[in-house]
């Protein structure tokens, strides 16, 4: 193995495995528990380069699949809107440690809207006109909105990335250039999680309840965009946020059931955060809303 691969190995194992030192148990809004959930982000940053990405090349088939799916234009405008958010409420970050996290998760935002942006050109796919990105104006708002919406979609993302590798639909090449993109995924929405239940706790008992309303509220929204999304593109022509889950399901993938895919969402979204600390909080509203769906589903 050349040193180079060497290197994009060990990155990739550094990405996906980390624990912090001791056995201890860490008390949920701890300085402790703090200084874990920022350091896992920051010590499993992968460091491949958007630009210097070698895009396999593609049969005609397997191009004529990749060109047509309908989920490139709403893909990238996504990450665009979650770079500028998340780099938003970084800039309102006192904390040296938190700020130094949520700059790196804006920046692997940012590097995700480049690797798509790539994408799209090295095979031809045409986009439409993006829009203005500008900064929210509640940038805890705007960081609760987009937290809450990657554990989302990225628990779909994950069974339906899956299953297009297992289906052949994506080719092993493709898959593997990818990959380090979905398990980004995982760690923001394990860095978020934390965060979130870390903040909570560190409110005022009297500001509390506000908080609790504040995520109510921001659950509210994303299932009243995601009814839109299932809609189209509204009257104003907006393309709201959505990810590969909110586009791709019909397109993508192996014929499953709906119970088999939650029970691959769920397998897949159990191994992609077995790598990381035990004492760190998994991601547990989606899940645990899946698990829910599988009493009603036949076997």
């Amino acid at each position: 193995m050349s040193e180079t691969l060497q290197e994009q190995a060990a990155a990739d194992h550094a990405m996906r495995h980390w624990n912090a030192p001791g056995r201890t148990p860490v008390r949920i809004g701890s300085d402790e528990h703090k200084q874990m959930f920022c350091r896992m982000l920051l010590e499993t940053h992968n460091p491949y380069k958007p630009a210097v990405i070698d895009w396999p090349p593609l049969a005609p088939d397997e191009l004529h699949r990749i060109t047509s799916l309908p989920i490139w234009d709403i893909a990238v405008q996504t990450e665009g809107r979650a770079s500028i958010r998340v780099a938003t409420f970084a800039s309102s970050m006192h904390d040296p440690l938190l700020r130094q996290a949520l700059d790196m998760d804006g920046g692997e935002e940012a590097r995700h809207k480049v690797v798509l942006s790539k994408l799209v050109e090295a095979y031809g796919i045409k986009l439409a006109p993006e829009p203005d990105y500008p900064a929210p104006k509640d940038p805890e708002w705007a960081w609760l909105v987009t937290g809450h919406s990657e554990c989302i979609d990225s628990f779909f993302a994950f069974g339906l990335f899956r299953s297009a590798q297992k289906s052949g639909y994506f080719p092993e090449e493709l898959v593997e250039t990818f990959e380090p993109v979905i398990q980004e995924e995982a760690r923001h929405i394990l860095f978020f999680v934390n965060w979130a239940a870390w903040y909570r706790k560190n409110l005022p008992w009297w500001k509390r309840p506000w908080f609790s309303l504040r995520v109510l509220a921001v659950w509210a929204f994303l299932i009243y965009e995601r009814v839109g999304i299932a809609r189209g593109i509204d009257a104003d022509g907006v393309m709201h946020d959505a990810t590969f889950a909110a586009k791709g399901a019909v397109s993508v993938g192996e014929a499953l059931s709906p119970r088999a895919m939650i029970e691959l969402c769920l397998a897949e979204n159990q191994r992609r955060m077995s790598g990381y600390d035990e004492r760190l909080l998994r991601p547990a509203t989606v899940p645990r809303l899946a698990k829910f769906a599988l009493r009603f589903l036949k076997k």
